[in-house]
């Protein structure tokens, strides 16, 4: 069993004998060891995209880091884990401004901080603070930044997000993905697109298929019925995924 519910306002997530609570503003929560698990923050993406040109609005790096300091001021983690490409690209650290980066060192002071590796950052800026880690493990979970489908695995790097469309609108939102056994966080950086969950890069990482999906709402996380998700694109896509899935029924 996979989602544990002992209130109605309190969602979690089992996954290999622990509970997680999956919070609205991307992180994951793990009281039982005072963990807060976070992926893909991208600090710096949009001077990143300036600086060829693409003009963006140089506020992404501040608005990531103020959700990050939001939950370590609610929760007060012993441990914060950053599934890798927290920093968008290796100079990253030369485009952060002073006062951005003195929150980071703020945040990795206050608590045990491990920056994992990602394909973007294999190597978290040592001035900052922290520890790196190619692959971190506790207890019989694994955190590393690409899914590779190992049983107890948390990982980011795919970006999750679900749409589902009713009468009236389509919704897209980023989501937790999970089979009970792996997970794959949504990204939390201010300027990161999402890959939905009905792509096929998917299928490798969930072997055993069956997985559940947690839509990311302004106040609370909910479990989103596979039935009800649509994939990307427009009428024709969406007309063609519609054949397709009455062919199967």
């Amino acid at each position: 069993m996979s989602v544990h519910a002992p209130s109605k306002t309190e969602l979690q997530l089992h996954l290999r004998g622990e509970l997680f609570k999956p919070m609205p503003q991307g992180g994951l929560w793990w009281s039982d060891r005072r963990v807060l698990i976070v992926s893909d923050l991208h600090i710096e993406k949009g001077s990143s995209y300036a600086a060829r040109g693409q003009m963006l609005p140089p506020y992404d790096t501040s608005a990531t880091l103020a959700i990050v300091e939001r939950l370590v001021d609610d929760l007060n983690p012993d441990t914060v884990i950053s599934l890798g490409d927290s920093f968008h690209d290796r100079k990253a650290e030369f485009r952060m401004d002073e006062n951005d980066a003195e929150r980071v060192r703020t945040l990795t002071s206050r608590t045990d901080w491990v920056w994992v590796e990602g394909n973007h950052d294999p190597d978290p800026p040592a001035h900052l603070g922290g520890r790196a880690a190619k692959v971190l493990r506790i207890a019989d979970l694994v955190f590393r930044h690409e899914p590779t489908g190992e049983v107890g695995e948390i990982a980011g790097h795919l970006h999750p997000c679900a749409k589902i469309v009713s009468k009236v609108r389509s919704l897209r939102r980023r989501c937790f993905v999970t089979d009970g056994q792996r997970l794959i966080m949504p990204a939390m950086g201010a300027f990161t697109g999402g890959l939905n969950v009905l792509d096929e890069a998917y299928a490798p990482c969930f072997p055993e298929g069956g997985k559940l999906v947690f839509m990311m709402g302004r106040d609370s996380v909910v479990p989103v019925s596979t039935k009800r998700l649509i994939p990307d694109g427009g009428r024709r896509d969406l007309g063609q995924w519609r054949m397709n899935q009455s062919k199967r029924s």
